[in-house]
């Protein structure tokens, strides 16, 4: 299985001054097993960050759920529709307890009500995601 940054256009965001000009100007979505804040950015590459408050839980329980997170945003920004933007997904309490399908159901809502993606309606969510 191939790391989500093996792809050179993802880039990973590190710096907290990266988290906070998302938070504070780009678009926000919360569902109930995470939140997804958006911004446009001026090159064609993928920013991407992850985080998750102690309020999740012990250092396990927020691992396991920037893992999810991780696996989820790689399988959705496979492809370029999604070039030149960066992602922060935030993760909350339930993102370990919902199941996959369920996580992924929230993750292309949020994505669609950032409007990032087409709002077409599609068997499967991931597939509005390749459109």
């Amino acid at each position: 299985m191939k790391h989500i940054l093996a792809t050179p256009k993802l880039v990973r965001l590190k710096q907290r001054k990266e988290f906070l000009d998302i938070a504070a100007s780009g678009k926000k979505w919360v569902t109930p097993g995470l939140i997804l804040q958006a911004k446009k950015r001026i090159d064609k590459k993928i920013g991407i960050g992850f985080t998750v408050s102690r309020k999740v839980g012990n250092a396990v329980a927020r691992n396991r759920a920037k893992r999810r997170l991780r696996v989820l945003a790689s399988e959705a920004l496979k492809n370029d529709t999604l070039a030149g933007y960066s992602f922060v997904v935030i993760g909350r309490a339930e993102t370990n307890k919902r199941p996959y399908s369920v996580l992924r159901q929230d993750f292309v809502q949020a994505l669609a009500k950032v409007d990032m993606i087409s709002k077409r309606k599609s068997p499967d969510p991931i597939e509005r995601l390749k459109q």
